[in-house]
C-alpha cells in the first residue's frame, strides 16, 4: 500500500483565513507530502468541489463562512468516503464530543505541525485501507461467482455446510445421495447423510470444527444414500465463504475411487522438489502466507531465512554442469540435518533455499548463524571432487509490523543481496528495531552535515539562467550539493533532517558566503557575474544572515545587486512578517529578493499586496 509520501493528497481546507490554510499546505509539502489544495469560500463552492473533484481529505476549522456542521452535511450528501478532520487550537472535550456527533473522524492541533502530520498520515492510511477493502470485497464477490459456476459444473460432489446444515450442493453431490433437486436437502443436517455407526464420531468432528479447530485432511466414513443404503466414502474439508457467510466446503468421494496410499504418494510428489526432497516453492509459499496471516492476527512470530551459496557461478565450471544437481542435493541435505524438523525447508530457487521457523528475533538470528557456521565448516564431496561452500543468509522477522507477504519477501531479498555482497554473512531485518535504526541514521546525517559545514563537504554547482526579455545577463543559479563517499547528494537527501535539528540557518549562511566569494573571484577576473541563491525562512529570523551578507559583500568588493536571493512562495506566505522584515533589511545592501514557485499557493496575487519581490 502506498503511504502519504508516495502520492498526491487532494485536500479541501475549510478555513476563514487564507494564511492559515497556506500554512497547512506548506507544512504538508515541507514534510514530503504532495498536496493539491482547494479552499472554498462558501457552502455553494464547497458543494461544487465535493461533486466535481475526487477529494481525499477535508480539514475544517470552526468557520463563519462554512460552519462545521454544514461542511459535514455536504460531505455526507456527496455519498463519498471522505474523512473530515477538525482543526483546533487546543483540545476541548465539549468541542470534541460535539464534533464527533457531526461525523468528525479526528482532531488535529493546528499549532503542532507534528500532530497535524500524524493525523493526516493516519487518515490517509485508513482511507486507503477502506478503499482497498472495498476493492477486495468486489474482487471476492466476482471470484465467488466464478467459483460457484465452476462448482456447479464440477464432476466432484461438493457441498457447502453452515452450522452443520446444507446451504449449497452441486448436481454431482445430489446424484451421489440420490436426490434430484437441492430443495430436497436444503436445511438437512450433514449428520443425516452419515451411516448410523459413524454418527457419534462425526458429531464430535462437527463440534470441533464449530469451535474453530482445523479439519483433518480426510475423514473416512460410511455415507447414507437417500434409499437407506450405505456406501464407503471419504470427506475432505476446507474453510470457505458462501454469499458472505463463513461456512465449510465438503468434497465427498466414494472410497473405491482411489487408493489412499497412492493418493498420499501423489500429494507428496506434488509438494516436494525432486532433487532435494525439500518443499517446492509453491508449497512453501502457502506455508509462508499462513505464517504471515498468523502474525497479522498477533498469533505468533516467525523467522524467514533465504540461503544463497556464495560464488555459485564460479563453482559450476569446477564441478561441471552434470554435477550441479548433486551439489544442490548435498547443500539441501546439510540444511535439513542442521535445522531438523522444527522448521519448514524449501528449495526456493535454482540454487537457493528458504527456511521458515516459528520464534522470536533472537531465535531467528541464532538459527541463521548456526546454518552459516555449519556450511563454513563442512567439506562437500561431489563425485571425485571435494569443495567447501559458504553461504550468505538474508532474512526477516515476520510480526505485526510487517505482516504483508510482499513486504516480507522484499525485505528478505534485500537482506540476502546485502549479505551476498560480503559473503559468508547473515543479515536479518527486525521491524521492531527499525525505529532504533532510523534514529541512528538521523544522527549520522546530523554529524555529516556538521562536518560539511566545518570543512569542505558542501559544494555549489551552477546552472546558467537565460533572460528571455531585455538585455542578456551572466546569471547563474546556485545548487547545493553534499559530497558523501565520492557521491554528490542533492538537498532533498538531508535538508529535512537539517531543518529538524536547526541547521538550516547555518547552511544558508554557508551558501551565501560561498556564492559571494565566487562573485568576488569572477569580478577580479573582469566578469560581471550574478548568482541566484535560494534561502529558507530560517534566514528571515536569523540576525547573523544580514551581518554575513554585509560582511562578505564588503570583504569581496561585490555590489549587492549581483546577488539574487529567492524563497518559495509558500514559505514567504506562512512567514510573511519575517519575510517583510528581511526584505527591508536586505534592500539597503542592494541584493535582489524574489519569489520561487509563484502561483502554487491558494491566493498568490494576494501575497503581492504585502510582499513586493523584484523578480518571480
Amino acid at each position: 500500500m502506498q503511504n502519504a509520501n508516495d502520492i498526491t493528497i487532494r485536500l479541501l481546507i475549510v478555513d476563514d483565513s487564507g494564511e492559515n490554510a497556506e500554512a497547512i499546505v506548506s507544512t504538508l509539502r515541507n514534510s514530503g507530502i504532495a498536496v493539491r489544495p482547494w479552499r472554498p469560500q462558501d457552502a455553494a463552492e464547497l458543494a461544487q468541489v465535493l461533486t466535481s473533484q475526487a477529494i481525499d481529505l477535508v480539514l475544517a476549522s470552526p468557520s463563519q463562512g462554512i460552519p462545521l456542521q454544514l461542511a459535514a452535511q455536504h460531505i455526507a450528501a456527496s455519498g463519498k468516503d471522505i474523512p473530515l478532520v477538525l482543526l483546533a487550537e487546543r483540545i476541548d472535550e465539549d468541542e470534541l464530543v460535539q464534533a464527533s456527533s457531526h461525523g468528525i473522524r479526528a482532531l488535529a492541533l493546528r499549532q503542532r505541525p507534528e500532530h497535524l502530520l500524524a493525523v493526516v498520515r493516519d487518515q490517509w492510511v485508513d482511507l486507503q485501507a477502506r478503499r482497498g477493502l472495498r476493492r477486495i470485497e468486489a474482487q471476492m464477490r466476482e471470484t465467488e461467482r466464478r467459483c460457484d459456476a465452476l462448482i456447479a459444473s464440477s464432476r466432484d460432489p461438493i457441498a457447502y455446510v453452515h452450522e452443520g446444515m446444507h446451504i449449497r450442493a452441486n448436481d454431482a453431490y445430489l446424484e451421489m445421495f440420490g436426490y434430484e433437486h437441492f430443495d430436497d436437502i436444503e436445511g438437512i443436517s450433514l449428520l443425516d447423510m452419515v451411516a448410523a455407526q459413524h454418527v457419534e464420531g462425526f458429531k464430535q468432528l462437527l463440534k470441533g470444527l464449530s469451535r474453530g479447530e482445523a479439519p483433518p485432511p480426510q475423514y473416512q466414513l460410511d455415507a447414507r444414500h437417500e434409499d437407506g443404503s450405505a456406501f464407503p466414502a471419504t470427506m475432505e474439508f476446507a474453510a470457505a465463504t458462501y454469499e458472505g457467510e463463513s461456512c465449510l466446503q465438503v468434497v465427498l468421494r466414494r472410497r473405491m475411487e482411489f487408493d489412499p496410499e497412492l493418493a498420499r504418494e501423489v500429494e507428496d510428489l506434488r509438494q516436494r522438489d525432486q532433487v532435494t526432497g525439500l518443499l517446492n516453492r509453491p508449497t512453501f509459499m502457502l506455508q509462508l502466507e499462513s505464517a504471515v496471516a498468523q502474525a497479522g492476527r498477533s498469533e505468533g512470530q516467525f523467522g524467514l531465512l533465504l540461503i544463497e551459496p556464495d560464488h555459485y557461478a564460479r563453482l559450476l565450471p569446477d564441478i561441471g554442469l552434470a554435477s550441479a544437481d548433486i551439489l544442490i542435493g548435498a547443500l539441501a541435505a546439510l540444511l535439513a540435518e542442521v535445522v531438523g524438523e522444527d522448521a519448514q525447508l524449501a528449495r526456493f530457487g535454482e540454487h537457493n533455499f528458504a527456511v521458515l521457523q516459528a520464534g522470536p528475533y533472537a531465535q531467528t538470528v541464532a538459527l541463521a548463524e548456526h546454518i552459516r557456521e555449519a556450511y563454513a565448516a563442512h567439506v562437500f564431496s561431489i563425485g571425485a571432487r571435494s569443495a567447501t561452500v559458504t553461504v550468505s543468509i538474508g532474512g526477516v522477522q515476520v510480526g505485526e509490523k510487517i505482516a504483508s507477504i510482499g513486504q516480507v519477501l522484499a525485505r528478505a531479498s534485500e537482506c540476502t543481496q546485502a549479505a551476498a555482497e560480503l559473503g559468508n554473512t547473515c543479515r536479518i531485518f527486525d521491524p521492531a528495531a527499525a525505529d532504533r535504526v532510523e534514529e541512528e541514521r538521523v544522527q549520522r546525517w546530523v554529524a555529516r552535515i556538521r562536518e560539511a559545514l566545518a570543512g569542505d563537504g558542501f559544494q555549489l554547482h551552477y546552472q546558467p539562467v537565460l533572460n528571455l526579455q531585455g538585455e542578456p545577463l551572466e546569471l547563474y543559479e546556485a545548487y547545493l550539493r553534499l559530497e558523501n563517499n565520492g557521491e554528490l547528494l542533492s538537498p532533498t537527501a538531508f535538508l529535512g533532517i537539517a531543518e529538524e535539528h536547526g541547521l538550516l540557518a547555518d547552511i544558508n549562511r554557508w551558501v551565501v558566503s560561498r556564492a559571494i566569494a565566487v562573485l568576488g573571484q569572477r569580478a577580479r577576473e573582469g566578469n560581471a557575474t550574478q548568482v541566484l541563491v535560494k534561502v529558507t525562512p530560517e534566514s528571515f529570523d536569523d540576525p547573523q544572515m544580514i551581518a554575513t551578507l554585509r560582511r562578505e559583500l564588503q570583504a569581496q568588493g561585490v555590489p549587492g545587486e549581483r546577488l539574487w536571493l529567492h524563497a518559495p512562495e509558500a514559505k514567504v506566505f506562512t512567514h510573511l512578517r519575517s519575510a517583510q522584515q528581511f526584505l527591508a533589511e536586505v534592500a539597503p545592501l542592494g541584493c535582489r529578493i524574489g519569489l520561487e514557485q509563484f502561483g502554487s499557493g491558494l491566493d498568490s496575487f494576494q501575497l503581492l499586496a504585502h510582499f513586493q519581490p523584484q523578480f518571480l
